[in-house]
Parts: C-alpha cells; sequence; structure tokens
C-alpha cells in the first residue's frame, strides 16, 4: 500500500521519460479501434485489462445476459403477489358496485355572457317620483337618483360627528369615584342609574332599528342613514359599558337594572310593547292597520325613548360635567346627545314624510294616540327623575326637572304638528339648550342641521 509520503516524493526526469512511449516525430496518433463484427460479440471483460475484469466480474455476467429475457417477462413477475392478483383482474372485477356514486360537479351552463338572469331581468331604472318611505315597490338596491336629499345629508353628518369611546380620558372619573368624599351618595346613585337605564336603552333603540324599522323603510337613502344610526347604538352601548369597567362598578347590578329597578323597568316595558308586533318577521306594511303601526312605532321611539326619556339622564350627567364632577363620562354623554339629537332630528322628519305620502294615516284617532304616547312618556320620566333625586342636587330637583321635561314634550308634539299639552311652561335649564343648542336638533321642515364637530373638538366653555 502506498504511504503519503509515496504521493509526495519528487518525481525525476527518468521516471517522467519512462512513463511515456515514443512517438514518431510530427506523426499523429490513431486513438480509433477498428469495428468488426467479432469486436461487437465480444465479451465485456475482452476490453478491460485482467485486474479490472476480476472486479467487474458480476457486472460482466449482467451485461453478457440477453435484454430479451427481462423484456419477455410480464411486469407482473417484478411485483408481489398481491399486486400482480390486480393487475392481472379486468378493471370491472376492481369496482365495487354497492359503493354509492359520487356524482361529479359541473358548471351552471351559460348561454350567453350578454344573458340577464332571470330573477334581475325586466327590471327598470328608478325615478325619483317613484320613491316612497314606506310600501315603495320599486328596486330598494338603487341608492340614486335622491328623492329624499335631508336623509343622505344625515348620513354624511352622522359619519363626520364619528367618535370612539377609548379617546376620551376616564383617568379623573376613577380617581373621583375611588375617593371615599370624591362623590355624595345621591351623586353615585344618579351616575349609577343612568348608566344602567342607557346601558340598555341603546341596544333597545338598535334591536328595534335592525329587526323591524330598516326593514319596513322603503327608502334606500333613509335605509343608508338607519344603518349608520345603529353602529352609533353600537358605539353608545360600548361607551357605557367603558364608563362601568372603567370606575370597576359590578357589571351585573347595572346591567340588570331594566329588570330590577321599577323607574327604570317600566320605561323599557312601555317601549317594547310597540316593538313586539312589527318585528315579527311575518308582519308587513300595506293597510291602514298595519301603517299605523309602524308609525306608532316611530312616534314611540323617535319622540319618546329618543326624545324623551334621555334628557332627564343627559341633564343630569352634563350638570355633573359643568361643576367638574365625571369629567370623562360627561363628555361621553355629550357625544352621545349630539347623536341622539340627530336620531331624533331624522327620525321626526321620517314620521312627517309618511304622513304627507299618506294622509289617511293621519286621521284624528291616530293625532289623539300619539298625543297620549308623549304625555304617557313623559309621565314616566318625571317618576325617573323623582326616584334619581329624591333631594336637590348639581342645582337642579325634581320638579325643575318636569317642567324641563313638560318643555321637551312640548316640543316633540309640536314637531309633528300636533298641539302643545303643556301651557306655560319655560325651559329651566337654559345653559342644557347652550351645551346641546336644540336649534340644531330642528327637522328638516323648519331647517337644515349642519353645525357639526367631529370627536375630540368639544369643550365646557
Amino acid at each position: 500500500m502506498l504511504s503519503w509520503d509515496d504521493y509526495n516524493e519528487p518525481e525525476t526526469a527518468a521516471d517522467a521519460t519512462s512513463r511515456v512511449k515514443p512517438q514518431a516525430e510530427n506523426k499523429p496518433v490513431d486513438i480509433t479501434v477498428p469495428v468488426t463484427p467479432t469486436t461487437l460479440q465480444a465479451p465485456a471483460a475482452a476490453v478491460i485489462d485482467q485486474p479490472a475484469a476480476e472486479v467487474q466480474a458480476p457486472a460482466a455476467a449482467l451485461v453478457k445476459a440477453p435484454a430479451a429475457a427481462f423484456m419477455d417477462k410480464p411486469a407482473a413477475a417484478f411485483m408481489d403477489k398481491s399486486a400482480a392478483a390486480v393487475i392481472d383482474k379486468p378493471a370491472a372485477d376492481l369496482i365495487d358496485e354497492s359503493a354509492p356514486l359520487t356524482p361529479v360537479l359541473t358548471a351552471p351552463k351559460v348561454e350567453s355572457l350578454q344573458t340577464i338572469p332571470a330573477e334581475l331581468e325586466g327590471g327598470k331604472r328608478v325615478t325619483v317620483d317613484q320613491k316612497r318611505m314606506i310600501n315603495c315597490r320599486t328596486d330598494l338596491n338603487q341608492l340614486v337618483p335622491f328623492k329624499y336629499d335631508w336623509a343622505w345629508q344625515k348620513y354624511l353628518d352622522g359619519c363626520a360627528n364619528h367618535w370612539m369611546p377609548q379617546e376620551v380620558n376616564m383617568t379623573a372619573d376613577i380617581a373621583l369615584w375611588r375617593s371615599p368624599t370624591g362623590l355624595s351618595d345621591d351623586e353615585r346613585v344618579i351616575v349609577k342609574r343612568n348608566l344602567g337605564f342607557f346601558s340598555t336603552a341603546d341596544s333597545l333603540v338598535a334591536n328595534n332599528l335592525v329587526l323591524a324599522v330598516y326593514r319596513l323603510i322603503t327608502n334606500p337613502e333613509c335605509r343608508q342613514y338607519l344603518l349608520r344610526q345603529a353602529f352609533e347604538e353600537a358605539i353608545h352601548t360600548h361607551a357605557y359599558q367603558y364608563c362601568i369597567e372603567s370606575l370597576a362598578m359590578d357589571e351585573g347590578e347595572i346591567f340588570n337594572m331594566y329588570h330590577e329597578i321599577p323607574s327604570v323597568a317600566r320605561k323599557a316595558s312601555w317601549a317594547l310593547k310597540y316593538t313586539q308586533e312589527i318585528s315579527d318577521p311575518t308582519f308587513t306594511t300595506g293597510t291602514i292597520e298595519t301603517d299605523k303601526m309602524l308609525l306608532k312605532n316611530l312616534i314611540a321611539y323617535c319622540c319618546v325613548l329618543e326624545g324623551i326619556f334621555f334628557y332627564c339622564g343627559f341633564t343630569q350627567i352634563l350638570s355633573m360635567g359643568r361643576r367638574n364632577k365625571m369629567t370623562g363620562t360627561a363628555e361621553q354623554f355629550q357625544y352621545i346627545l349630539r347623536d341622539e339629537s340627530m336620531h331624533v332630528n331624522f327620525g321626526i322628519d321620517v314620521i312627517n314624510q309618511i304622513k304627507l305620502e299618506n294622509p289617511e294615516l293621519w286621521d284624528d284617532e291616530m293625532q289623539q294616540e300619539a298625543i297620549e304616547m308623549i304625555l304617557e312618556g313623559t309621565q314616566l320620566e318625571i317618576e325617573y327623575a323623582q326616584d334619581t333625586m329624591p333631594r336637590g342636587i348639581l342645582g337642579m330637583n325634581a320638579n325643575m326637572m318636569a317642567d324641563y321635561l313638560k318643555f321637551i314634550a312640548n316640543r316633540r308634539l309640536n314637531q309633528i304638528g300636533l298641539p302643545e299639552q303643556f301651557a306655560a311652561v319655560k325651559n329651566p335649564f337654559p345653559w342644557m339648550s347652550e351645551l346641546m343648542d336644540l336649534k340644531k336638533e330642528k327637522n328638516f321642515f323648519e331647517t337644515r342641521v349642519t353645525d357639526y364637530q367631529t370627536g375630540g373638538a368639544l369643550n365646557w366653555d
């Protein structure tokens, strides 16, 4: 065996010369091998020198074997017996006739790319004159042309007013709420009662919109605003939950007040009775009776629930904010009040439009029923004020709040064309009108709502 040193030993000139065979000078070397039949038939070992042939003996044996010996054998000879058995069987024997056949999915046949689907064939372009607030039979998927420009403008205003609860800093509220001397017991009752009422009231409004009103209002631009309003109701519920969580209140206690506190439960129960029938999926408008039921629902929610039931709580919480107490909570309530003012505004416009298009609905009986609904709602809110303010607090008392609610009720009656029911009442809280600016609340039939600002721009000056 050669060692590493053998490979590294210097080669002499003589060694190099001995490895090269002498050749004729300038004579080309013929490297070709004559090919004869004898050469082709020679075994491979004859071409290879003896030592290599000894090493390649098994390979030579394979080379000598005729290829036909392998080619003539069936493929099954190279497989195991089970595989060969499968191959040898006819294809029909391999099919399980008892197994259910799987249908082959095929694309539906399209006769032409220019063919209109049957359900859309024959549709016509919608004109403004064909649009109606209820019982419209035209295509509701066509947003334009607008018939009610005020509805589209309110949608745009709502989008411009967008805000989120997390934008409001609750640090000062948390410190005040935790302090044993930060708030009086009566002030704490006001905060908890209002969070308890509002946390479920906005959910009631949202459910009424989604499950009933949206389906029955047959105008696309009004539906566009209703979608925005439903989202805002969700934001409001989020805001109350954010306040409750920030202040580490008992969530079970707060969210169940509409079950457990009589003054809160009566308001919720009153509103729900106007939703039960029209939220039935089988309910449809188109008759005097059913159209009036929808109209009463709109009055109950727009004029009473959002238009009266919210105002005692708004006034109480915003009064705390003016006194530099619970300012984070008060700021969120101010944003909510701004949204709710537009909700009331929109709802009243819808009510008045239905009256114009369907004057037969607004008969003496319906007018009297609307008056009674607003009076009932006012009384329930006065009772809520007495429950939350048994004593004077925050520069107000239950009697002053009663006058304020009567003032608001007169306004709601006037907005839908009904006579005022409370004579000689005035607004005892002029600062409230300045804070929310009732002028912004005017409906389309009085003026246009324009003066709004986005979240984060409000102040207490």
